[in-house]
């Protein structure tokens, strides 16, 4: 009787720790035909993304304390971070850059695509 009870608790067991894992398909972790990344600007639509995401710890007033003294806040330094590839490296969660936000989920791939966008068109201060 002992080893029935033990079967089913191993079962029911696996069970709970396959179905509790999230799978996302490519479909969810890539940007959506309605993302338009056709008008990306650093005012517009980088700095609300940051705003959400990366301020808490990076900007001027948490970023000695939290943010490794990286202040996204400041266009230069956010340019130098966006032209060397670590903000798009971060925010996507590549390999060799370190995840940001850190400890959260990644951003949306929607996001990732316009922050990418607008590097891509040279990372202006618009």
């Amino acid at each position: 009787m002992k080893n029935v009870f033990n079967a089913v608790f191993f079962y029911l067991l696996l069970t709970f720790i396959f179905t509790s894992c999230e799978w996302k398909s490519e479909e969810e972790t890539t940007p959506s035909t309605d993302c338009d990344t056709s008008q990306v600007t650093l005012s517009g639509t980088v700095k609300p993304i940051l705003t959400t995401n990366c301020y808490a710890c990076h900007s001027a007033q948490s970023s000695s304390s939290f943010g490794a003294g990286i202040n996204l806040e400041d266009y230069q330094s956010l340019k130098v971070r966006a032209d060397g590839g670590s903000l798009l490296g971060s925010v996507s969660h590549t390999s060799g850059f370190s995840p940001m936000p850190k400890g959260a989920s990644k951003i949306s791939a929607c996001d990732i695509s316009k922050i990418e966008a607008w590097i891509n068109n040279g990372a202006p201060n618009d």
